[in-house]
């Protein structure tokens, strides 16, 4: 009977301190970040096979390849994310495998889609190998390929977040990586839920260009970017103990502040597209948002008052962003095998 192993690592949302993850700050200066998994998720299927191919079919790339007799697993830009893990990991006297595999979001949404990716791939040949790995080597390992074996820039919040789940407190203390997580009550977690919108612009982003920009200002002294990044960690620590507190009209007003400082960090962060969206929104009810991930584009997230909600969502409508609802997800990746048909 065929063995299937399945994995699904969830997508995130962060609150504050975005940016002070991304080498050289966290060496330098110190950082932190608040964030939240959600209900999306990154999926994979790796089912042995009985030779030493392996194929993968990438659901969200509408791509399938197979490697083996003739063809060389390298990293040439196709479906690097998934083969780098695999090149890393796999033992070949264990046999091929078929891997299918799809996500929630695709990558350039600022939901931390790639990364969540890496980390489903790690869970999936952890199970197949029986690899002795926790939490945190799982989490450091997406960090390792993605970051520094395949240089894709950005930073280090997503690896743990996806791995994790829940709400967390990240610092990052530049050799090491602390997540702490949040017990937040949940009056609390479905107030938030009930308030929140996930909106998306449609338009997708290249952070790497974003990251580079913010990276050069930090690197050349540039106080507004220093300050920016500064401000982040502050504001990251008062969501924190607002969200704890459950004073959530204060955490929505502090989501406005901290993307007002996270535009500092470049002037590519924020598009007139955005800035229009975050103007409707605030004047038909929402009281606070920021943007997600590095910028540009992808999804906004704004709090709002419950009253006014529909308000929002149909001025955004109008501009062609299409706004929903979200759910939190409290656990982070997940693994586990199945007999029988896919």
């Amino acid at each position: 009977m065929t063995t299937h192993f399945r994995a699904k690592a969830p997508l995130r949302v962060s609150f504050a301190g975005g940016g002070t993850d991304v080498p050289p700050f966290p060496e330098r200066e110190q950082g932190c970040v608040l964030s939240a998994t959600i209900s999306r998720h990154a999926f994979g299927t790796l089912t042995p096979r009985d030779d030493d191919r392996v194929c993968i079919e990438s659901l969200d790339f509408g791509l399938a390849v197979e490697y083996g007799v003739g063809r060389e697993m390298t990293i040439d830009g196709e479906l690097d994310l998934v083969k780098a893990p695999i090149l890393k990991l796999a033992d070949p006297a264990k046999g091929g495998f078929d891997l299918f595999l799809y996500s929630s979001a695709l990558p350039g949404t600022g939901l931390g889609s790639s990364s969540c990716m890496m980390v489903t791939m790690i869970g999936l040949l952890k199970e197949f190998y029986g690899l002795p790995l926790a939490d945190y080597d799982i989490a450091h390992l997406a960090y390792q390929v993605e970051r520094v074996e395949l240089g894709l820039e950005g930073g280090l919040q997503d690896q743990y977040a996806s791995t994790f789940g829940g709400f967390n407190f990240i610092e990052f203390l530049g050799d090491r990586v602390i997540v702490n997580p949040l017990k937040v009550k949940w009056d609390t977690l479905n107030e938030l839920e009930h308030n929140l919108l996930l909106c998306n612009t449609g338009a997708s982003r290249k952070s790497d260009r974003i990251i580079a920009d913010q990276v050069a200002r930090f690197e050349e002294g540039q106080a507004e970017s220093l300050e920016g990044l500064q401000m982040q960690k502050e504001l990251a620590i008062e969501m924190k103990n607002a969200l704890l507190r459950g004073q959530l009209h204060e955490f929505a007003e502090l989501m406005g502040v901290a993307w007002e400082h996270k535009k500092r960090l470049s002037p590519k962060i924020s598009t007139p597209l955005i800035d229009e969206a975050y103007a409707e929104a605030l004047s038909h009810g929402a009281i606070g948002g920021k943007v997600m991930g590095a910028g540009g584009g992808g999804h906004i997230l704004f709090y709002c008052d419950p009253r006014r909600k529909h308000r929002v969502i149909e001025a955004l409508e109008r501009l062609g962003i299409t706004a929903g609802e979200l759910a939190f997800d409290l656990q982070g990746l997940r693994t586990w095998r199945v007999n029988g048909h896919p």
